[in-house]
């Protein structure tokens, strides 16, 4: 599409690729008249500023010169020197003479622009070109194969890259290699194309075409192919462009044939080498691909031929054409809409015409009404597959599993460019996390050979921290029996601990009692006048009202006295007793008292004191029901999870395992954590897969408890023993106390535990008759309620010291 316009008959010339912003030189074509008939000339330089809607490109500086130019090439020397920073603008007379102009002063607006001048040629100079590694070279051709090579650096004096070529001729085109420096090519009209070497200062080969109809008028070199050029004919008989091999130099490797007349020119794109550009006398800009002869793209132009076309150096998408109707024209070969010109065409006609009676009568004009015409789709196709500076050269993407997917863009062996070379894509497998990976692979060893205790006891002794150490001995003691005595006893409470504290203080008392005399019991009784309550509870005792006794005792606070009475009353009176005895007791421990006696731990745990977590934790371990253990448990987590202080949020973690509740342990243990590495899910997922574990062998032991006592209720006992789990658990214990019983088998099973169910052999039970009878509610044995020593003590010397 276009993007903008100059109207000039001119010449053109890009700034160098390092040069911002984008500037086109546009000097007055030698031999060409404007629709003026002017003979001044000028060399202008505009800005492409492709931000502006408009098509008119904005004119930065002019400089009218006095001669009119053949060639114009804008080369980037002094520009990484700050000697010229916009480089060289080096324009071909017609006259033969070189001139060498100061871009930034023209731009600036001074009036001396001129850097040096040149008459060396002695006729017009058609064809210039700056090396691709060394800017301060450049060549210039003219008449009777004249080539000079010029150093910017000292101007005055060329030199000749060998003898002139015979027989003598115009110059119509030189091209410097793009990838070996001392290599340039010429090209004339009739048709041979020579190639210097400037190391040697010698022609080294000619090419030609044997029917001798090629009128060269265009001439590139591959930019990435030492060896390849092409050759344009403008030759209406031959309109075709030549690719050449220098390794063959016997024929054409290529001959691109799609225009009907003459080429004009050709420029060949430094940023890929698949897009090659052409114009000729048919009014079409062509772009191939020179290595397939394929026709990529069609420029939409006007209806005047083009005699130049250039891609602009810094912009790979953009390209100029100067045209015999005198105009220069950007495109863009990425497509897009022309309708911007079709608008700036109709805004110049309204401009140019007025809306008022051209007679003189000030009356407005009636729009004019013409036939609607058919719309037509103004959109250009864009290019049929992506630019090079568009292709990603190397690619690389992550795929599901950890796989790292990549490819590149290898480039065709030189030998043979114009064939597609497989694409290879890469699948390898990326390992980012080694520690993560190791200690996952351990976890799934642990999970396929069972061995949690192992697993935890290591994880014990590397712990970091005193609290990561705790966690994992809570998480082993799940897999351990007693598990309510190996919680008991992490938290602080050893049995073995609390005997010797006992005993300790029985002796203390004992001495405290034997100190004092009896007589000062026996005067406290008679200073209280206790005698009249005695004859109260006597007279209540013989009718044999023991509620009455023991309200007389809880009035006189004689505690001793009111729960043996309470005893002998029966399990009612018992009950209010102790009631009515916890509600009077303000001591420290009487809650605790209250909730042992009235088993009520739900009260406790929801309204205790939350740094005193660890007793509360193992009140619960020694006295609550297993039916009621893990809510327990998760209530107390709940609170100090709740709580304000970060520490007491962190031991939540252990109520969570005790409870055996995963949800709650990875939401608590999520929060404390501050960041989100592979590492720190790591420690979340083994503490999670651990207690998954020891939950699933807790259930697992409660089904199998549920169907021995099943087998057992059938008369199946020998069967039913072998499937009940090895488990320290009351109500396991139990069972098996009253399986073995009932199979004669007690000793033998205290003496060894039961073998495991996989060892054990079917039992053959003799076929029995069983009569039916009705099932009578069977009594098991009250579960016996630990009590104190020192209150047993107590309760002992008060009934000595009574009698």
């Amino acid at each position: 599409m276009k993007l903008k316009e100059i109207n000039r008959t001119a010449i053109q010339a890009w700034s160098p690729a390092q040069h911002h912003p984008i500037y086109l030189a546009a000097g007055t074509s030698a031999q060409q008249l404007d629709a003026t008939f002017s003979t001044n000339a000028s060399l202008e330089i505009f800005e492409l500023d492709l931000a502006e809607p408009s098509l008119a490109m904005k004119s930065c500086g002019a400089f009218s010169s006095p001669q009119r130019y053949h060639k114009l090439v804008w080369g980037p020397h002094g520009i990484d020197e700050h000697g010229q920073p916009s480089g060289v603008l080096i324009a071909g007379g017609e006259t033969g003479n070189i001139i060498l102009y100061d871009p930034s002063k023209i731009i600036a607006g001074d009036s001396e622009v001129v850097i040096a001048e040149s008459d060396k040629h002695s006729g017009p100079v058609r064809a210039l070109d700056v090396n691709h590694f060394q800017s301060n070279l450049f060549a210039s051709g003219g008449n009777e194969s004249e080539i000079y090579i010029w150093d910017l650096n000292s101007f005055g004096t060329p030199m000749t890259p060998g003898p002139k070529s015979q027989p003598l001729e115009d110059i119509s085109c030189v091209a410097w290699n793009c990838q070996v420096q001392h290599i340039l090519a010429s090209a004339s009209p009739g048709g041979r194309a020579s190639i210097w070497d400037l190391r040697k200062n010698d022609l080294i080969i000619k090419v030609s075409d044997h029917s001798n109809r090629m009128h060269c008028s265009g001439l590139a070199w591959n930019p990435e192919v030492a060896t390849q050029l092409v050759v344009a004919s403008e030759d209406d008989r031959m309109p075709v462009i030549q690719m050449w091999d220098l390794r063959f130099a016997t024929s054409p490797l290529k001959v691109l044939e799609n225009h009907t007349r003459g080429v004009l020119a050709i420029a060949w794109s430094l940023a890929d080498p698949e897009l090659l550009l052409s114009c000729g006398k048919d009014n079409r800009i062509l772009c191939w691909n020179p290595n397939t002869a394929e026709v990529l793209y069609e420029l939409p132009t006007s209806s005047q031929w083009c005699f130049d076309i250039q891609w602009c150096p810094r912009n790979p998408a953009v390209l100029s054409a100067a045209s015999f109707d005198g105009r220069i024209s950007i495109y863009s070969i990425m497509g897009g809409s022309n309708d911007a010109v079709n608008t700036a065409q109709a805004d110049q006609l309204s401009s140019s015409f007025g809306n008022m009676d051209p007679f003189g009568t000030g009356q407005t004009l009636p729009p004019l009404q013409l036939p609607q015409a058919t719309p037509t789709n103004n959109t250009i196709t864009p290019l049929k597959k992506p630019p090079k500076w568009l292709r990603r050269p190397v690619g690389s993407s992550f795929a599901f599993g950890g796989k790292l997917v990549s490819w590149e863009n290898i480039k065709p062996p030189p030998q043979q460019p114009q064939q597609a070379v497989p694409h290879v894509v890469n699948i390898s497998q990326v390992v980012t996390e080694t520690d993560f990976l190791d200690r996952s692979s351990q976890l799934q060893s642990t999970l396929t050979a069972g061995s949690f205790v192992e697993f935890c006891q290591t994880k014990i002794e590397a712990a970091q921290n005193e609290f990561e150490r705790t966690v994992w001995a809570f998480l082993k003691v799940q897999f351990e029996d007693d598990a309510r005595g190996k919680y008991l006893e992490l938290l602080g409470y050893k049995k073995e601990e609390l005997a010797l504290k006992v005993i300790h203080l029985n002796i203390m008392v004992w001495f405290i009692c034997l100190a004092v005399p009896l007589n000062l019991f026996l005067f406290y009784d008679y200073f209280f006048n206790t005698a009249d309550v005695d004859r109260l509870i006597t007279q209540a005792l013989l009718i044999g009202d023991f509620e009455a006794a023991v309200n007389l005792c809880l009035h006189e606070n004689r505690m001793a006295d009111s729960i043996i009475l309470a005893i002998a009353g029966g399990p009612e009176l018992l009950e209010k007793t102790q009631k009515k005895y916890l509600a009077k007791t303000q001591s420290k421990i009487g809650k605790l008292i209250s909730a042992v006696v009235m088993k009520d731990w739900l009260d406790i745990l929801e309204t205790c004191d939350l740094h005193n977590w660890k007793e509360a934790l193992a009140a619960v371990m020694t006295y609550a029901k297993p039916e009621e253990f893990s809510t327990l448990c998760g209530l107390l987590g709940s609170r100090l999870e709740a709580a304000n202080d970060a520490e007491l949020q962190a031991q939540a973690c252990l109520c969570y395992i005790c409870a055996g509740s995963m949800e709650q342990l990875v939401s608590c243990w999520s929060k404390g954590q501050e960041s989100c590495s592979p590492l720190s899910l790591q420690h979340l997922v083994e503490k999670v897969v651990v207690l998954r574990q020891a939950v699933e062998k807790a259930q697992g032991g409660v089904k199998m408890s549920q169907y021995a006592g099943l087998l057992a209720s059938q008369g199946s006992l020998q069967t039913a023993l072998s499937y009940l789990p090895t488990n320290t658990e009351q109500a396991m214990q139990q069972l098996r106390e009253r399986l073995s019983r009932a199979l004669g088998l007690h000793a033998a099973v205290q003496a060894a535990p039961a073998a495991p169910v996989q060892n054990r052999q079917p039992v053959a039970v003799p076929q029995q008759t069983y009569l039916p009878v009705q099932p009578q509610p069977q009594q098991l044995p009250p579960q016996p309620t630990p009590a104190a020593p020192i209150q047993q003590y107590y309760q002992q010397v008060l009934i000595s010291i009574t009698i």
